[in-house]
């Protein structure tokens, strides 16, 4: 917990759940991962966090930013932000969407499939695209899916048709999965789109761009590499697979830029046990899978939880195990029961646990007051 973030709560006292993020941690994020990755244009993915404030902090760090929606795209430029700094990086998008950018300025557009690709030459002539790729998320805590991305074979047809059907094709991007561990994740996606790039200028079209997308991790519950680990395997395959002729180099970067900027503070609902006989107490708060944890589908992502607001007294307490669970009337609204929890034996209705690394995917999830509670309040410090 950092020290505004402590004096903010302390002060403040905001009624909970609340979300507060401390902007001088996202601004040194920013900058370790520049220091690390010098070569690469950061496009920071505005859905891990659109709060306007992330996004004036990163502008004047000097970011730009991968939208994924009209609503995305408009919040940037109303924010002053120029268009040729935003790339729309949905691969999925409504004709009229793409009209709707290209008319304010857009001019970098994904794919993955025909039938995109289509769309863009019809509503965004002439503009540059990148076409994204499937690739391995074996070693990610929150592994993507096979919705995004298209077989190496395809993008290679896929490329070649954008330039018949007058458009620039400008790169490849990945996605190794988010809250990615395994640095040769990037390594071996790196060599995968080096092959696209040699095949195509085979037939004329000359790729100048890789897109490396995101995925580099924060701490949870357990340790992580420092950002140099992640980014020295992507500069090595760099070089081994393009020698001393690197693309233009794109990093999109959400979790890792404001994660570990953000605790959640919340109330202690209920404890309560099943059975006479059970180990485990259950632990209600006032904020859950519906209205700020989403991530915690499947205990996929770990969050580190106290209750002393770092005061040091959590590591004192006398500890059994919890059952950790949101306050909606939905039986899937349980955060932890597989995963192993403790918190202090005394913990009552009325305590407040805080919740670390939370500035990512909290906020942005909560946006529908199911069951009555409301949006994830938050505030920018």
């Amino acid at each position: 917990m950092t020290e505004k973030i402590f004096n903010f709560l302390r002060e403040q006292q905001p009624a909970t759940p609340c979300l507060v993020v401390d902007l001088d941690v996202v601004r040194a994020r920013y900058d370790a991962l520049t220091e690390a990755l010098p070569l690469a244009a950061v496009h920071y993915a505005v859905k891990a966090n659109p709060a306007p404030e992330v996004i004036s902090v990163l502008k004047e760090k000097g970011a730009n930013f991968d939208v994924a929606s009209r609503a995305e795209i408009d919040l940037c430029l109303s924010l002053g932000i120029e268009p040729e700094r935003l790339s729309f990086g949905n691969t999925i998008k409504k004709a009229r969407d793409i009209e709707h950018a290209y008319a304010r300025g857009v001019r970098y557009f994904a794919f993955d499939s025909e039938a995109e690709l289509e769309k863009i030459a019809t509503r965004a002539p002439g503009a540059h695209v990148i076409c994204r790729v499937l690739v391995s998320n074996k070693g990610a805590d929150w592994p993507l899916s096979r919705k995004f991305g298209c077989s190496d074979e395809m993008a290679y047809d896929l490329l070649l048709k954008a330039r018949d059907l007058g458009l620039v094709p400008t790169g490849v991007s990945f996605h190794v999965g988010s809250q990615q561990k395994n640095p040769e994740a990037w390594a071996s996606a790196v060599e995968a789109s080096s092959d696209l790039f040699r095949k195509l200028e085979g037939e004329g079209v000359t790729l100048t761009t890789i897109n490396i997308g995101g995925g580099l991790p924060v701490r949870y519950t357990e340790e992580v590499s420092e950002v140099g680990t992640y980014t020295n395997a992507v500069m090595a395959a760099m070089t081994r697979n393009f020698g001393n002729f690197l693309p233009h180099m794109i990093v999109e970067p959400g979790r890792y830029l404001v994660g570990d900027a953000g605790i959640i503070q919340a109330e202690v609902v209920l404890v309560s046990k099943k059975a006479y006989e059970d180990d485990a107490r259950w632990v209600y708060l006032d904020i859950g899978r519906f209205n700020g944890l989403a991530e915690t589908e499947g205990e996929m992502i770990k969050y580190p939880i106290r209750s002393d607001m770092g005061s040091g007294a959590d590591d004192m307490a006398e500890k059994g195990p919890v059952i950790l669970a949101g306050p909606s009337c939905d039986s899937v609204d349980i955060l932890y029961q597989k995963t192993p929890y403790e918190l202090p034996v005394n913990l009552k209705s009325g305590d407040t646990v805080q919740i670390y690394a939370t500035g990512a995917y909290t906020a942005t999830y909560s946006s529908v007051g199911f069951n009555g509670f409301a949006p994830l309040k938050s505030y920018y410090v």
